[in-house]
């Protein structure tokens, strides 16, 4: 089953996170999501540690993503 319409399928978290930070860098991420692991010595694996423990913050990761994906497409 394909899945054209979802920028997600296929990408895993430390893809969608490698990505926003190579984009944005830790400072913004940090504006956007003001998390502890992107604000305080940031790095990719503590921060996929606490995105998989809470639902709300890899949502709003993975929102920013797939809003950044789609005004790529369209911009």
């Amino acid at each position: 089953m394909e899945h054209p319409n979802d920028p997600l399928h296929g990408v895993t978290l430390e893809t969608v996170l490698s990505k926003m930070v190579d984009r944005y860098g830790w400072e913004t991420l940090a504006d956007r999501i003001p998390i502890r692991c992107f604000m305080f010595d940031p790095t990719i694996k503590s921060s996929l540690t606490f995105l998989r423990k809470n639902p709300w913050a890899r949502k709003k990761l993975e929102d920013w993503y797939v809003y950044d994906a789609v005004r790529k497409i369209d911009g």
